[in-house]
């Protein structure tokens, strides 16, 4: 794996860390922010799984509640980032009243695919913000 194929991203979000913790593992909060429908079982070998403009599935892989989350994730019907060929991992760290998320997505296969998800996380990363900190990020128009 080539260290340049990886996505990084910090957002800094002013909720605390078992807030932030709740809307990146309960369905109905995921919802505020990401996709149309989700389900998860946040334990290790459990699900990950949230529709939206595809399917994205994965698993979880470490649960660490309120500090750190890691899941394989791809997307139904790709053929490039099928389901469960990358690994998402996310630390949850308090900084300045509230959290900094360290997100670190791997595995991608290539530039082209580092960079839609980069933007997607881009994108996403700040709807989270937006929903963790009890704001109303408006209707998703996901990045094309």
């Amino acid at each position: 794996m080539t260290e340049s194929l990886v996505v990084r991203r910090e957002t800094q979000i002013a909720a605390p860390r078992a807030t932030v913790f709740a809307f990146l593992t309960d369905p109905e909060k995921i919802v505020s922010w990401m996709g149309a429908e989700a389900m998860t079982e946040p334990h290790p070998g459990g699900l990950y799984l949230v529709k939206g403009a595809g399917v994205a599935r994965g698993a979880f892989r470490e649960v660490v509640p309120v500090h750190r989350l890691a899941y394989s994730f791809g997307w139904e019907g790709s053929g490039q980032v099928p389901p469960g060929s990358s690994l998402v991992e996310i630390d949850l760290i308090d900084k300045d009243g509230g959290t900094l998320l360290r997100m670190t997505h791997r595995g991608l296969p290539n530039e082209a695919q580092c960079a839609g998800h980069a933007r997607g996380w881009a994108h996403y990363l700040a709807r989270l913000a937006i929903a963790a900190a009890g704001g109303d990020p408006g209707p998703d128009h996901p990045p094309t």
